[in-house]
């Protein structure tokens, strides 16, 4: 039987683990802390990843857990739509809903999906050997046929296999993260752009609501007070955005940082990178789980030819990473000629293209995994 092992128990990793074992491969799990630490707070799963989460066994799981519903789309910071669409339509284009749900939940999905023993906490790698597969740890050598780095953003690996990368560039926007309890009422999903800033809401399936929240920043800049900071950016904005940071117990900050410069493989000898090790990429698409999703089947059904997973992948993933930034940029427009020409052609695009901003999304949300 062949042998893998994966460094990291993110997303990417749970998900490449569960498709390799599928594919009849031993697999070890290395998560270097003691605990799955659960950063982050809500995520999207598009009809692209839901697609891969089928063909594992736990897509009909996290269905269960509510979609989207009623209007979606990008207002003002007066609350004025600028352009919106129904989560209906996106649905009967796409062949499936948008769920968004707490990471935490997606994690546990996951993890249950791998037999006891196949995840070893609080065991990090500390070294890998591309030509033979091996990897370093506290406890000894491993030996793999395929190592898979999901090390995430500031991957060791990655630096390893490509020291002459850049790495990762902040993007000059840092972001905020809250779940605050359910408010009472409906609420849109909606972003609300304005003055190079950007806060979305939506509902996660059990209630509760998810923010977000992005605004130009220096890098490594923090707050004694976030929830305090956040007010600063926001509390002129139309309801319920003030009220939903008021109610916030916790905000979580991080800088957005992102691999504008694509890696020239994703593979070296018997080791690939998978998810934001090889492409981190800015949230503005929503796709950064979604394609260490989509990298994690892709990966198992081209093993043991690495190169033909470069192939399958580079192209794609540097496609979506660069429509994303596209979207930041122009989500972060802070002069207001600029903004109102961008508003005003999205809203005519709008108007008599209903289905424009869907259409852009083909490329992205019709893909599916290998049959």
């Amino acid at each position: 039987m062949s042998r893998a092992v994966v460094i990291g128990a993110g997303i990417g990793g749970l998900t490449a683990a569960i498709a390799l074992r599928r594919k009849g491969w031993d697999v070890t799990v290395l998560e270097r802390a003691p605990d799955i630490e659960v950063v982050g707070a809500g995520l999207a799963l598009a009809p692209n990843a839901l697609r891969v989460l089928d063909t594992l066994g736990v897509g009909d799981r996290i269905r269960s857990l509510s979609a989207l519903q009623g209007a979606a789309g990008i207002r003002r910071p007066d609350g004025r739509w600028i352009t919106r669409t129904d989560a209906g339509r996106a649905k009967a284009r796409f062949g499936d809903d948008v769920i968004v749900l707490h990471r935490a939940t997606l994690v546990d999905a996951l993890t249950g999906a791998l037999p006891p023993g196949t995840l070893r906490l609080g065991l990090a790698a500390s070294d890998v050997d591309p030509a033979t597969g091996s990897v370093g740890t506290a406890e000894g050598t491993l030996t793999a046929d395929l190592v898979v780095a999901a090390d995430g953003l500031r991957s060791f690996v990655r630096g390893k296999l490509h020291p002459h990368h850049p790495g990762s560039r902040y993007t000059g926007v840092t972001s905020w993260r809250m779940i605050v309890p359910p408010p009472g009422g409906t609420l849109d999903l909606a972003e609300s752009w304005g003055g190079g800033k950007v806060f979305g809401v939506t509902e996660l399936g059990d209630g509760r609501v998810y923010c977000y929240a992005t605004a130009p920043a220096p890098a490594g800049v923090s707050a004694v007070d976030e929830r305090a900071e956040l007010l600063r950016h926001f509390a002129g904005w139309s309801e319920p955005i003030p009220s939903l940071i008021v109610a916030a117990s916790t905000v979580t900050r991080t800088d957005i940082r992102c691999l504008d410069t694509p890696l020239p493989a994703f593979h070296t000898g018997r080791v690939a990178l998978l998810g934001d090790a090889a492409h981190a990429m800015t949230p503005n698409l929503g796709q950064g789980a979604c394609q260490a999703i989509e990298d994690a089947a892709v990966l198992a059904d081209s093993v043991p030819d690495l190169a033909r997973y470069t192939a399958r992948r580079l192209p794609r993933v540097t496609m979506v990473a660069r429509e994303s930034r596209r979207i930041g940029r122009l989500a972060g427009l802070d002069n207001p000629v600029t903004e109102w020409a961008r508003n005003t052609a999205m809203s005519l695009a709008g108007r008599f293209g209903p289905d424009l901003v869907l259409r852009q999304m083909d490329p992205v949300l019709t893909w599916r995994p290998p049959a």
